[in-house]
């Protein structure tokens, strides 16, 4: 399977206060406040036909329209299935006394996107002795298997 990224954007740092608007794309999950925090799917957009967003169930159902400003819209944030190391250096930042690792993080939707956790060295010592018990277990279990030899 080919690796995509989700269309929803992450939202973290945007802030959105009362009105402020929200341009959803084609296909993008919108939560409409007009609709008392309905969640649908935007199937058309606004444009010199139709005047405001039209929205759609996820997975069929009840249609509706919104705001063209996009003022009663908000984004929708994909749940994460889980999130991998890359194969990237990590970083240690001597000043701020934390260190970097990239990641990806794996949406529901199948899409994906980038991050980076930030550890301190605290964080970092105990994420040592956590993947060297499950090395130690990995190990172990290798060696019960039938016909496993050392490795």
């Amino acid at each position: 399977m080919a690796e995509h990224t989700s269309k929803q954007l992450p939202i973290c740092g945007v802030e959105l206060g009362a009105g402020s608007p929200f341009h959803p794309r084609l296909g993008d999950l919108a939560l409409d406040l007009a609709k008392g925090g309905q969640i649908g799917v935007v199937v058309d957009l606004p444009s010199d036909s139709a005047k405001s967003y039209h929205l759609r169930l996820p997975g069929g159902g009840g249609d509706w329209r919104a705001r063209a400003d996009g003022t009663t819209l908000r984004p929708v944030a994909v749940p994460v299935r889980h999130v991998t190391p890359q194969r990237r250096d990590v970083v240690y930042d001597a000043r701020a006394q934390q260190s970097a690792l990239p990641v990806t993080i794996h949406h529901e939707d199948g899409g994906t996107s980038e991050a980076v956790l930030i550890l301190t060295p605290s964080e970092v010592e105990l994420l040592h002795l956590q993947l060297a018990q499950l090395i130690e277990r990995r190990e172990k279990a290798r060696q019960r298997e039938p016909g496993a030899g050392p490795s």
